[in-house]
């Protein structure tokens, strides 16, 4: 079942609250690129993305996008002071030497030992992985934000992921429409609920086994 606007940017301003002043961070295609709107000038971010920016801004307004100007997904964007642009090795130079402090992705599965699934659904034609599996590895952080369940009810958030893997134990933090989840070593934490579901609800949408924080919040 997909997401509305409304819920989709509220996952998005969710994840903002995670990036700190100064970081170099990477956003994924969908949810992930509705991040860039949320995050203050001030704190010096500087956005990176797999075509070649780093210091992409918010999402333009319309009628004034720039065509020669997209994110990897295609998508128009803005630069900040201090942008710069280069060829594709060395955005993946980036990520591959471990500079990003951070990477935001988008995914089809999360088990709850943190193993990713978000490139390819077997018998589906696809472009190809992108930079997902080098993201995925390189990033000293890596949060996932989806829909909760599938388009049939399932969760996807599993005990293993049914899809091919992008990365090993390479989820951090998922955040959903339902709940904000942090992936430690021992498992999942639920640390967060987002209003208006209850714990009964996320228990019942999730496959995989968690454990409730002893701080768990009400995200209003």
């Amino acid at each position: 079942m997909g997401l509305g606007a409304e819920t989709r940017r509220r996952i998005a301003k969710r994840a903002a609250q995670e990036i700190t002043e100064g970081m170099i961070v990477n956003l994924g295609i969908g949810i992930p690129t509705l991040v860039a709107d949320y995050l203050k000038p001030e704190l010096g971010v500087m956005l990176h993305t797999e075509n070649g920016i780093l210091g992409m801004g918010p999402s333009p307004d319309e009628g004034t996008e720039d065509g020669h100007l997209s994110n990897a997904g295609g998508y128009p964007v803005t630069l900040i002071p201090g942008a710069s642009y280069f060829d594709s090795a060395t955005a993946f130079g980036i990520i591959r030497k471990g500079y990003l402090d951070m990477t935001i992705l988008g995914a089809l599965e999360v088990s709850e030992e943190g193993d990713i699934a978000n490139w390819i659904v077997p018998g589906k034609r696809v472009p190809g992985m992108g930079g997902a599996i080098d993201l995925a590895q390189k990033a000293k952080k890596v949060i996932v934000l989806m829909n909760h369940t599938n388009k049939d009810g399932g969760s996807k958030i599993v005990h293993q992921c049914r899809l091919p893997l992008t990365v090993q134990k390479g989820a951090h933090m998922i955040i959903t429409e339902m709940a904000v989840f942090q992936v430690n070593e021992d498992g999942l934490e639920l640390i967060e609920i987002m209003h208006p579901y209850t714990l009964d609800e996320i228990e019942n949408a999730t496959e995989a086994t968690f454990k409730v924080s002893r701080t768990l919040t009400i995200n209003s």
